[in-house]
């Protein structure tokens, strides 16, 4: 079986990590008995662009009982837990193509090798795969019945795609459905964004300014973790709606350019690039910290950073380089720009992820239902599919809701009944 991991000697561990993530993942386990049975993707060549963590793997281990013939590369260069990726080849035969650290040029030949799986169904975080199949082999591109996309930037990538005319194969903005956004993207982010900065740094959250660069789904649950642990919350946006949002939730709003000045910690969380400049750095105080937990590692311009530094000392703590400029000042950098919650963490709880990927696996389910009857273009997650998922993860922690009576569901249905 080809493959790419970094050392297989760690097969067994990462199983034992695999397995302690699998007993927080009851909905998809759930998902996986029943694909076990039916064998709904039998035969399907998937390709599969993800992070290569322990939930991963057992959306890899639900996908592979549903019959699918199965690739993973990494999307993030930064993001592989390299037991993980041992014992997936190892101990589940699925080939995996993801190194923690791989440079460059190992990134896309990762990508490459889950391209020549020739997949018919991808699966993308950021749109990398697609962009890929997209640009150097159109002709393949065509030949994918649907891809689903993980993360808010694939999905603004894919938008753009589709705007432009680009898009050649139909795909599903997984990151759009209620059960990803509101769920992983606020309390998952939220959460392991500020677990991966107190590993990477040890700093005390209480008492420190904590400026916090968007305030969709990732921003609110990052400034609703650091402000319940102390901190004082500053909100930067583009947004008036999400600023108005943030003052009234309670937290500071005000430019980069003014939060510079006063905060300690900054985390960018936008999806958008450069949202943290050189003019940004020259106003910071000694000491300052910053990470992103963005998809891409171009929310704060490295390159800006390193032109007003005279020296840089990597790796002063594990994913932490020191940034020395001219003047005297020293500005900390986490995970390199990369995800900090998976650069210098685990990434989001197994219990969030759960929901994320159940959603993934029946939007894969239902796509090859309707091959060949979705049109190119970006398509939402079917609203029966959201609802499943959330009424399966109420009662796998034992709660239970009220239903409409028939006298409600008429109302609700019903023009007629007014003052």
């Amino acid at each position: 079986m080809n493959h790419d991991v970094k050392n297989p000697d760690l097969a067994a561990e990462g199983k034992r990590r695999i397995e302690w993530a699998d007993h927080n993942m009851p909905v998809l386990r759930v998902i996986r008995e029943r694909f076990a049975r039916e064998k709904p993707l039998k035969g399907l060549k998937m390709s599969a662009c993800l992070h290569i963590t322990a939930e991963t793997a057992n959306l890899g281990r639900t996908l592979q009982a549903a019959g699918a013939d199965l690739v993973f590369c990494a999307s993030n260069p930064l993001s592989t837990q390299d037991d993980v990726a041992a014992a997936l080849v190892a101990e589940y035969k699925i080939p995996t193509f993801a190194i923690k650290g791989e440079d460059h040029d190992t990134y896309y030949k990762h990508l490459r090798a889950a391209c020549d799986h020739q997949p018919i169904v991808t699966m993308d975080d950021g749109c990398d795969l697609v962009w890929m199949l997209t640009k150097e082999r159109p002709e393949q591109a065509k030949k994918v019945i649907g891809s689903m996309e993980e993360t808010t930037t694939g999905v603004i990538r894919l938008r753009a795609m589709e705007a432009k005319g680009q898009l050649v194969c139909p795909v599903v903005a997984v990151n759009d459905a209620d059960c990803k956004h509101l769920f992983d993207n606020r309390y998952g982010t939220g959460q392991s964004t500020i677990d991966g900065i107190i590993r990477a740094t040890d700093i005390l959250m209480a008492g420190t300014t904590v400026v916090v660069a968007g305030y969709g789904m990732c921003g609110r649950g990052v400034a609703t973790r650091a402000h319940g642990m102390g901190a004082t919350v500053i909100i930067t946006e583009v947004s008036p709606l999400r600023a108005l949002e943030a003052r009234m939730d309670g937290y500071l709003v005000m430019p980069m350019a003014e939060a510079a000045k006063v905060g300690d910690l900054f985390i960018t969380v936008t999806g958008d690039c450069t949202v943290i400049r050189p003019e940004h750095f020259k106003a910071m105080k000694s000491g300052a910290i910053v990470a992103n937990s963005g998809h891409f590692n171009i929310e704060i311009d490295l390159e800006g950073l390193a032109k007003l530094a005279k020296n840089v000392r990597r790796g002063v703590r594990n994913f932490v380089d020191a940034y020395d400029l001219a003047d005297g000042r020293t500005i900390y950098v986490l995970g390199e720009g990369r995800l900090v919650n998976l650069a210098a963490a685990e990434g989001h709880p197994a219990s969030v992820m759960d929901m994320s990927f159940a959603v993934q696996a029946l939007t894969t389910e239902w796509v090859v239902k309707n091959r060949g009857r979705l049109d190119v273009r970006v398509h939402n997650v079917p609203r029966e599919v959201d609802e499943f998922v959330a009424r399966l993860k109420l009662q796998t922690m034992g709660i239970a809701i009220d239903t409409l009576t028939p006298e409600q569901a008429k109302y609700l249905a019903s023009s007629e009944m007014g003052t």
